[in-house]
């Protein structure tokens, strides 16, 4: 449907999504500052940060629904307001309660359609890849927020862009829906397609991004492939429990091994492998009621990364006085 189209895989010349120098302030306060990365087709691309750390304002300028301080964002190698009929170009779901709730679900996707230049039998297709067909004459108040988010992918598919971009598309999906979404967004990449999906659900990301954008009040902390987070800001450390922990925690020193004593009165040691623990405290005849490898979540990872871009930060009852 789309014959206008500035690259089919990840190899084209131009990006995507080309981010230069990216600024947004308000006054005094800076959300964006100096962003610079490329999404590339082909690839499902992760933008992660903290709530509060301008995922969404960087995903407004990109659509042109906000104007830089400084910097560009070009689709394509053009701006949004320079891209012929954008919708063809560029789906996107910023909010899923942007819809009529006195509307049907087909009659909201056929005002945008026919405002596009759209055809009336892309509406019935976009509303079938969706899973959607069947509530296609329900009025949209009466949608819980899956089917909202639902609809929103619908609306951003109707162009049949080469580009999507999606903020916090999981949202209110039940797990089936979750499900879905990720094989969806998986396959619409393998076309060739270039997505773009905020979170900041580490989990969720790491079943289906290949490559992820970090950022933090505004700021970019990471820019790498999955494989290259997991391999940089992991970490692995050896579990053990012993019923002479203070010991077995000085002969560990002893070796300029780091360790850490956990609450649950376990230590936790890095820089050596869960076999040379052991014999370490076989040597010094040290009982070992739990020996382990663990490696880090990548959620872990994520928290660690982006603990000073935290906007609110909450105590346990425990922490409260």
């Amino acid at each position: 449907m789309n014959s206008d189209r500035e690259f089919t895989n990840g190899t084209g010349a131009l990006p995507a999504i080309d981010v230069s120098g990216l600024v947004k302030a308000y006054g005094n306060k800076t959300v964006v500052n100096g962003l610079t990365f490329q999404v590339r087709a082909g690839v499902v691309t992760g933008f992660l940060g903290p709530n509060g750390a301008g995922k969404s304002t960087t995903m407004r300028m990109m659509l042109g629904l906000d104007r830089p301080t400084a910097g560009r964002v070009l689709i394509s190698g053009r701006t949004y307001r320079d891209l012929g009929e954008p919708l063809r170009h560029v789906g996107a779901l910023l909010d899923a309660g942007a819809a009529h709730p006195g509307r049907t679900a087909r009659d909201h996707l056929l005002c945008i359609a026919r405002a596009n230049r759209i055809p009336d039998s892309r509406v019935d297709q976009v509303l079938e890849q969706v899973g959607m067909d069947s509530a296609a004459k329900r009025r949209i108040g009466g949608f819980s927020l899956g089917m909202r988010q639902r609809l929103g992918i619908a609306a951003a598919l109707l162009g049949d862009p080469q580009v999507l971009i999606l903020d916090e598309p999981v949202n209110g999906l039940d797990p089936e829906g979750i499900r879905w979404l990720r094989h969806f967004l998986k396959d619409l990449a393998a076309q060739g397609r270039a997505v773009l999906i905020s979170s900041h659900l580490m989990t969720e990301m790491a079943l289906l991004a290949d490559r992820l954008i970090v950022i933090g009040k505004g700021s970019m902390l990471a820019d790498v492939s999955m494989a290259e987070f997991a391999e940089e800001h992991g970490r692995s450390r050896v579990r053990v429990r012993s019923t002479e922990a203070v010991r077995l925690r000085a002969a560990l020193l002893r070796r300029d091994l780091r360790v850490e004593s956990a609450d649950d009165g376990s230590l936790e040691v890095y820089g050596a492998e869960a076999n040379e623990v052991g014999r370490i405290a076989a040597r010094e005849g040290t009982p070992v009621l739990e020996l382990s490898q663990v490696e880090d979540s990548l959620e872990d990872a994520f928290m660690r990364m982006t603990a000073d871009s935290v906007e609110y930060v909450a105590r346990t009852l425990g922490e409260v006085a």
